[in-house]
């Protein structure tokens, strides 16, 4: 489907009708599980998105992951020798700590706030060894907030926002914000010059080993980096380097869809975000003139060794996408056609065939509904960061899936979305997409207020 032009606006509403009209939307069981056979039904309240696959018959590696994925990690030495080694920098003690309940992180709640379940990501103009982000001399590519004792944190962040006015068509006023960093108390001298700086909180889990089975064809069968077709639309593949492989391989995930698989994504995590070394990334993040981050003791070589490291991966990886209660509402389907007439499924993919998973077949030949094809887009000028991650330039982010997305606020007590969370509800995440979505994004401000609340309340039941 092409995006929504104004006159296919106007076609839509007259086909739908302001107030109810003849046509009415059919609704499709199988959207009740959009993990296909992996789909939980076991929704404890708070506790929606941190259930194993549904199919999966041995569950005991999943709780041990589970275990490890919620635990405190202390410094070494320790009595609790599986479980120390943090540091010597680190930004988080546990994984929970930004994926609280497997769920999103947030910016500060409050203006000039420091950060708790987010990062920032820093780098300079050019390229590693492997062709991506190039890291600060003094502070490596992650700012770390705090340390162990008698190692320096490198820096306090507080974030502001800067608001911008706006409206919809109809007159109703809407404000947008922008996020600001200051870095203060800088441990190690000042930032580059030509620092590159962008915030990220922690996306929520769920499916990451179903999105890892969606074959490399169908991804790029999705790839249509030249527009070929001359839909608006030229979603591309972030080539990036895999560390067990040795070669370039598809991004999946990450912001940027930076990490080609769940095994490096979680390595990725405890490395840069606890200070944790793994079978996958052995040596400490220590900048030259960081001494005190060098010189401190090891929790072990590698400080999570491979069995509860594969553990860990194989809970993250079976993380199960919730089943939708309301998918059969009325407004939820009138909401999901609105989804599709405005364009938005050319990017967020309704549905994908997963192939053969390597080592839990649970996830092979499912048919899932992520809403994502896991590919980069212009996403305009207004969401750029200016920070380049392989072939993934400042505008460009990967789709994310929306899956869970709507059990957040139930989850995690927010609804603060986009990668550094500077939107506030799913309204504003809408308003924000430029670039390839601008024309998607100005249709949706040319709705009327029904029709655009009931795409918001069909992005709330998925």
């Amino acid at each position: 489907m092409t995006r929504c032009t104004a006159l296919g606006v106007v076609l839509a509403i007259s086909l739908f009708g302001c107030s109810g009209g003849s046509t009415s939307p059919t609704a499709d069981p199988a959207e009740a599980f959009p993990g296909g056979d992996t789909t939980t039904f076991f929704l404890f309240a708070g506790n929606e998105l941190a259930q194993p696959a549904a199919n999966l018959e041995d569950r005991s590696p999943f709780f041990t992951g589970d275990s490890l994925f919620n635990q405190t990690w202390v410094t070494a030495p320790a009595s609790t020798a599986a479980r120390d080694g943090l540091g010597p920098t680190f930004n988080t003690r546990s994984c929970a700590g930004c994926h609280f309940r497997d769920g999103r992180g947030r910016p500060p709640l409050q203006d000039g706030g420091t950060l708790e379940s987010m990062l920032i990501r820093i780098s300079i103009p050019g390229e590693d060894a492997h062709g991506g982000p190039l890291g600060d001399p003094s502070y490596g590519d992650q700012l770390q907030i705090d340390g162990l004792a008698g190692v320096p944190a490198e820096v306090k962040v507080r974030v502001y926002w800067e608001e911008q006015q706006g409206a919809y068509e109809d007159g109703t006023p809407y404000t947008l914000r922008t996020p600001r960093y200051a870095y203060e108390d800088l441990a190690f001298g000042p930032l580059a010059d030509d620092l590159r700086a962008s915030g990220r909180t922690a996306p929520h889990m769920s499916g990451l080993g179903l999105l890892e089975a969606i074959p490399e064809e169908t991804l790029l069968d999705w790839a249509d980096p030249e527009d070929a077709d001359g839909d608006g639309i030229s979603g591309r593949l972030n080539w990036v380097w895999d560390s067990v492989a040795q070669a370039m391989r598809p991004g999946r995930f990450g912001w940027k869809g930076e990490q080609p698989t769940v095994r490096q994504q979680v390595a990725g995590a405890l490395l840069g975000d606890m200070g944790i070394t793994s079978p996958l990334f052995l040596d400490q993040n220590c900048p030259a003139p960081q001494i005190e981050c060098a010189a401190a003791p090891s929790g072990g070589e590698p400080e999570i060794g491979e069995s509860n490291f594969s553990k860990l991966v194989f809970y993250s990886s079976t993380l199960a996408p919730p089943t939708r209660d309301d998918y059969d509402d009325p407004i939820v389907l009138r909401g999901r056609e609105w989804m599709r007439e405005l364009g938005c499924t050319s990017c967020h993919k309704e549905s994908a065939k997963t192939g053969e998973h390597d080592s839990i077949p649970e996830l092979s030949s499912q048919k899932i509904r992520p809403y994502t094809d896991l590919l980069l887009h212009d996403m305009g000028e207004g969401l750029s960061d200016e920070r380049p991650v392989f072939l993934a330039e400042g505008r460009e982010w990967r789709t994310p899936p929306l899956w869970g997305i709507g059990r957040v606020k139930v989850v995690n007590q927010h609804d603060f979305l986009l990668h550094d969370g500077r939107a506030r509800g799913f309204a504003e995440a809408i308003l924000w997409h430029g670039g390839e979505a601008e024309e998607a994004k100005d249709a949706f401000r040319s709705l009327p207020f029904e029709e655009r609340e009931s795409l918001i309340r069909f992005l709330e039941s998925l």
